[in-house]
């Protein structure tokens, strides 16, 4: 037993190496529903790229929330500069409160905001069938 408690003790430090690897993702979500206090999951959210001189949006990617309410890995990082630019979070909450066979007034939520630099940036909503709230998280 003594000799399990050494070993086990004897990791701790690599514990703490694997949460200095760096994020290899630039974008990250999640959503909370504050009229429960907990996460939603299984919402769909679609994220968009403005492309300014066409004035158009293209889809990146599209994923659901998992039984944490998060989405971790929406943008790969290509390289130290990131992937600067206008991107759109578009959350499908329509069908989330649906299946808790509630009544919502927003069928979808979107968020935009600019991807400045190669830094880690998360989005989140706060959700209840009549409002949301955003931030940029970290």
């Amino acid at each position: 037993m003594k000799t399990l408690l050494i070993c086990l003790l004897s990791l701790l430090p690599l514990l703490g190496l694997a949460q200095a690897t760096p994020n290899k993702n630039q974008l990250s979500t999640h959503i909370l529903d504050i009229s429960t206090g907990q996460p939603a999951p299984g919402v769909t959210v679609t994220l968009h790229r403005y492309n300014a001189a066409q004035k158009t949006w293209t889809t990146v990617a599209e994923k659901k929330t998992d039984a944490a309410g998060r989405i971790p890995d929406f943008l790969p990082s290509a390289s130290a500069a990131g992937t600067p630019g206008t991107y759109r979070l578009t959350f499908l909450t329509q069908p989330y409160f649906e299946s808790k066979k509630q009544q919502s007034f927003y069928p979808f939520i979107e968020v935009v905001f600019e991807i400045k630099d190669g830094a880690h940036y998360h989005v989140p909503i706060t959700l209840s069938p009549y409002g949301y709230s955003t931030y940029r998280g970290s």
